[in-house]
């Protein structure tokens, strides 16, 4: 299978100069009354680049982003990798431990990231901890000699012959960053993948969502997760979009944005849209912009996408199904009916193959459930480091097992019937209990750790705890709370938390989660 593709150029770099040359003076980004134009923003990741490079970034180096959304990240992050570096992502709610664990296991050079976000001072995380790889850390907020602004005085400027060899120097073919996932075996995994394959899915994701060169999209989603980064500003940047990058959901500024700046195309997971229909007031009487939202990450209720259109005004809504490995793989289609919206994750994106089959990895009909098989280019070069995890997850047919559970209708529309094992959705993240159980049993009185997802009115699915302690010791289920939030990422933080004696295990010792439940009172 061929990855050419004559519409766009193979590499990221390359699609932000594409996008400088076809629409110049066009608002690319708006973020905190900036506003740059798609030719400033190429300048600016010229300038970024030749400063990478003059601080001595080769190809295939890694750089960490660890950042809210913001236009710094956008340019950080291309001049990166038209410098020929792969970029890192961080989760911006990730603690000290947590984010180390990556940079060392990515072996990051360099880390771009901020000062204070949120009362959080990122490098002060990092504070004690063993990085041998990494050699800077530029703060994109800083105004010292540790700045963005002194780290890109470092570079002869935007017109830097190096920037042209260096961009030359990438093909299609080059990883272009490595997202880290958290794994079932609790262990987080870097997914490897490449600049053309990421070009051509997410066009095939903005032509199946029907995002065009006039939208103006508001990114609530997070840069760090392929649905703010690749399913966000890169495809705005692909098909000439204006994007509106926010650090934070507050919805008194989604209201403004969508008032006075005209957001025409909203992706986002099913909670933005309940905060939008339960104060919509905050939106006015004209909502004529709105054209599109984009949705998925937990079951869609088909009365919130008929009230998306008839009382928030949009045009058309969409779900999908996604996964780090494989970005984008199915969405739903202009035309489709509401109740099939909410029930479907739609069709197969083009030039991407789907089936359900069964145990033994052969295609079941219609309507029978088995897992959800992924083949195309879409689907990643491999987890980082970690050839046996690669070879378990995509078979020597090519095929990426997603260990999710779902049927095939008989127009190829995908519904799931089950999510990976164990794992639950808080607020559009998702949560793997044997990584948050590993972090509970750091905890000096913990023995052993057990976690699921029980339902929540307001985030869909949060995390209760069942924990066995330490010989001798004693503690309130306000501590453990408590010291979780110290040590996790706070949609991980358990939101309630029983204490048991002994946890149900099976006769090969392994937890039977089927049987978690309280203790009788």
């Amino acid at each position: 299978m061929t990855l050419a593709t004559p519409a766009l150029p193979e590499t990221l770099p390359a699609i932000a100069a594409r996008a400088a040359r076809l629409w110049p003076d066009k608002a690319a980004l708006i973020d905190g009354g900036r506003t740059w134009t798609f030719a400033g923003l190429y300048n600016q990741v010229r300038r970024a680049a030749a400063a990478y490079l003059a601080w001595g970034i080769h190809k295939g180096d890694v750089v960490a982003l660890w950042a809210p959304n913001r236009i710094e990240w956008i340019v950080a992050a291309l001049s990166a990798q038209a410098a020929g570096a792969i970029l890192t992502p961080l989760n911006t709610r990730l603690k000290g431990r947590e984010a180390a664990d990556i940079l060392h296991r990515s072996r990051a050079r360099l880390l771009v990231t901020v000062g204070h976000f949120l009362g959080v001072d990122y490098p002060a995380l990092l504070a004690g901890e063993t990085l041998p790889a990494l050699q800077g850390i530029v703060t994109l907020d800083g105004n010292g000699p540790g700045g963005w602004e002194a780290f890109l005085e470092r570079g002869p400027g935007p017109d830097d012959p190096a920037v042209d060899e260096a961009m030359a120097r990438v093909t299609g073919q080059d990883p272009s960053d490595i997202l880290f996932t958290s794994g079932t075996t609790g262990a987080p995994k870097g997914v490897v993948s490449g600049h053309l394959q990421t070009i051509r899915l997410f066009q095939a994701w903005s032509d199946a969502v029907d995002l065009r060169v006039d939208d103006r999209m508001l990114i609530i989603n997070p840069f760090f997760h392929t649905f703010g980064y690749k399913a966000g500003w890169l495809a705005a940047l692909m098909m000439g979009a204006t994007s509106l990058p926010l650090a934070q959901f507050d919805m008194v500024e989604v209201a403004r944005l969508i008032r006075e700046e005209g957001v025409s195309f909203l992706p986002g997971p099913p909670t933005i849209f309940q905060s939008l229909l339960a104060e919509q007031h905050r939106l006015g009487t004209d909502r004529t912009s709105l054209r599109v939202a984009v949705t998925g990450a937990a079951t869609v209720p088909p009365i919130l996408v008929a009230r998306m259109q008839t009382e928030l005004g949009f045009q058309r809504v969409v779900t999908g199904y996604g996964m780090t490995e494989c970005g984008a793989i199915a969405m739903c289609r202009a035309g489709d009916s509401v109740d099939r919206i909410a029930t479907t994750c739609g069709r197969a994106l083009d030039g991407l193959e789907v089936v359900c089959a069964d145990d033994q990895g052969r295609p079941l009909s219609p309507g029978e459930t088995g897992e959800i098989l992924v083949r195309g280019f879409g689907v990643m070069q491999g987890y980082l480091d970690d050839p046996a995890a690669t070879a378990e997850a995509i078979d020597t047919k090519g095929w990426l097992h997603t260990g999710d559970i779902g049927t095939l209708d008989a127009d190829g529309y995908l519904r799931i019937t089950d999510r990976k094992k164990d794992m639950y959705i808080t607020g559009g993240f998702n949560c793997y209990p044997a990584e948050i159980e590993k972090l509970l049993c750091a905890h000096p009185k913990v023995e052993m750790a057990a976690v699921i997802g029980v339902p929540d009115e307001r985030l869909g699915e949060v995390g209760r705890a069942f924990l066995v302690l330490r010989p001798g010791e004693q503690a309130e289920a306000d501590e453990i709370v408590a010291w979780s939030k110290a040590n996790m990422a706070n949609y991980k933080v358990p939101r309630s938390v029983v204490f048991l004696t002994s946890l149900p295990k099976n006769a090969a010792g392994k937890v039977m989660r089927k049987d978690l439940k309280p203790p009788a009172s």
